[in-house]
């Protein structure tokens, strides 16, 4: 069993920054992936940005130059550094763990999602 807790959610002006923080505790394997998600109202979910415990990343196109996730394996957390937010940015951004190596496919625990919000 995996918990993991967002933080760091917010307002902020459109080319403003943020970062998110997610903790996770409990039992995780030693081949696992975290990754943000994000979702806008009236959309569905998206994959945003996901790291392996060995380090590799992955974007979407979107954020590609203006997000860059990073973790800290020993206090078991995974960061987001968004910079340049624009108001298409805006939605509830989810931690998401899944074991394995492969940045797609079904995440086994999710956060509970901390809100940001990008004002034009």
């Amino acid at each position: 069993q995996v918990q993991l807790v967002e933080s760091g959610g917010g307002l902020v002006q459109a080319g403003g920054s943020l970062r998110l923080s997610c903790a996770a505790s409990g039992r995780t394997s030693s081949s696992y992936v975290m990754g943000w998600f994000r979702q806008a109202p009236g959309k569905e979910r998206e994959f945003v940005a996901g790291i392996r415990r060995s380090g590799n990343t992955y974007y979407t196109d979107s954020v590609k130059g203006r997000f860059t996730i990073s973790r800290d394996n020993a206090k078991k957390m995974v960061y987001l550094q968004m910079n340049s937010l624009k108001p298409e940015d805006t939605a509830v951004y989810y931690c998401a763990w899944k074991s394995g190596v492969n940045f797609f496919g079904s995440y086994d625990y999710w956060g509970q999602g901390t809100q940001v919000t990008v004002s034009s």
